[in-house]
């Protein structure tokens, strides 16, 4: 575990492969991506204000699959270059700042929501 946090263990251009708790671990995320994947289509079909969000958490979900995919198949292979853990943190940070960028996003449809809920009981005083 101490080597995780040396730098020659993420920039070593020819790095060994996947230790087979890796391996696991990282085919294990896949899976959990591909459950994502079902799930957010199953609900992207619906139609409703998140609509939108689902459809953008399919997308994540199956760009992220194939990215990985790639990733494990190139690790699996001992590519030179190509297989260099630093690919796995690149990939792992923009995973990250893209979530954060949809919450983001779902954060402000729920205000939007609440605003025209909000407008609606409003109106239904009107003239």
């Amino acid at each position: 575990m101490n080597h995780l946090f040396t730098l020659s263990y993420w920039f070593d251009l020819q790095p060994e492969s996947l230790a087979p708790l890796g391996q696991q671990i990282f085919i294990g995320f896949l899976v959990l991506l591909v459950i994502l994947a079902v799930i957010s289509f199953a609900i992207k079909i619906r139609k409703g204000i998140y609509r939108g969000f689902f459809k953008r958490l399919y997308a994540f979900s199956l760009t992220n699959i194939a990215v990985g995919l790639l990733i494990f198949f190139l690790n699996y292979e001992s590519v030179p270059f190509l297989a260099a853990r630093f690919w796995i943190a690149i990939w792992f940070l923009a995973m990250l700042a893209r979530l954060i960028f949809m919450f983001i996003t779902l954060r402000i449809t729920s205000v939007h929501k609440k605003e025209r809920e909000q407008e609606e009981e409003r109106k239904k005083y009107l003239p």
